[in-house]
């Protein structure tokens, strides 16, 4: 009878302990940022400023691409990138506190220039940043 009774408080014990823990808590990591543009392959540098749930990590550029960004520390991030910019490549890795909240990332752009650096004007339709696993 004792042993029966141990053993039942263990099981409750260790039940306990677990409850409310499901497992799925925030994931360290990078996220890809890709860019959606009208004139693919014609642009040569974007700025843009990303917003987070939390302080990005690091930032890294897509292949053949140059990055230039503010210190990290906030829940908002400017960024230059400079070279041939084409949509549905990876423009620019960041690293993340939470892989699980990519939906809570996103992007303003600021500025576009062309080739020869002329700035494209705004509003920039067709223009999105699109923040995945």
């Amino acid at each position: 009878m004792k042993r029966a009774l141990g053993v039942t408080v263990l099981a409750l014990i260790v039940l306990g302990s677990s409850c409310g823990k499901s497992g799925t808590g925030p994931v360290a990591g990078t996220l890809q940022v890709q860019l959606t543009s009208p004139n693919s392959g014609a642009d040569s540098a974007i700025v843009f400023t990303v917003t987070s749930p939390a302080a990005l990590t690091s930032v890294t550029a897509g292949a053949g691409l140059r990055v230039f960004a503010q210190p990290l520390g906030g829940t908002t991030t400017r960024v230059a990138l400079t070279g041939r910019l084409t949509t549905s490549t990876t423009i620019l890795t960041i690293g993340v506190a939470n892989v699980n909240a990519a939906s809570q990332y996103s992007g303003t752009i600021q500025g576009v220039a062309q080739p020869n650096y002329v700035l494209r004007l705004a509003p920039f339709t067709g223009y999105a940043l699109t923040f995945m696993k």
